[in-house]
């Protein structure tokens, strides 16, 4: 089994400044890709950011200039920083992990629970 667990969320005023870290564990055999998404109520999930294995990244215009995605592979980790925060950035954010568990399996998606970033004064 894979595991995702996030930290670093929580209350921050408008401007201010958040690390969120993702670290996988279990069986995987090889990382594609991590990311973080975000969801708020009654909406879709919608893309943050996202780095591949190679380190190629990927950003939602809305984030662009202000986050910053990396990662560390000898721990399973994926990181994002988060600078400049405005109140719509308030959401629950979800790490995703898109891996193989063995070299015969297919590539899947893996989630974590998700962690609370609130945005306000």
């Amino acid at each position: 089994q894979v595991q995702l667990v996030e930290s670093g969320g929580g209350l921050v005023q408008p401007g201010g400044s958040l690390r969120l870290s993702c670290v996988a564990s279990g069986s995987i055999f090889r990382v594609y890709a991590m990311g973080w998404y975000r969801q708020a109520p009654g909406k879709q999930r919608e893309l943050v950011a996202a780095i591949t294995s190679g380190g190629s990244t990927n950003y939602a215009d809305a984030v662009k200039g202000r986050f910053t995605i990396s990662r560390d592979d000898a721990k399973n980790t994926v990181y994002l920083q988060m600078n400049s925060l405005k109140f719509e950035d308030t959401d629950v954010y979800y790490c995703d992990l898109v891996a193989r568990t063995w070299v015969g399996a297919g590539t899947m998606d893996y989630w974590g629970r998700g962690i609370l970033v609130t945005v306000s004064s």
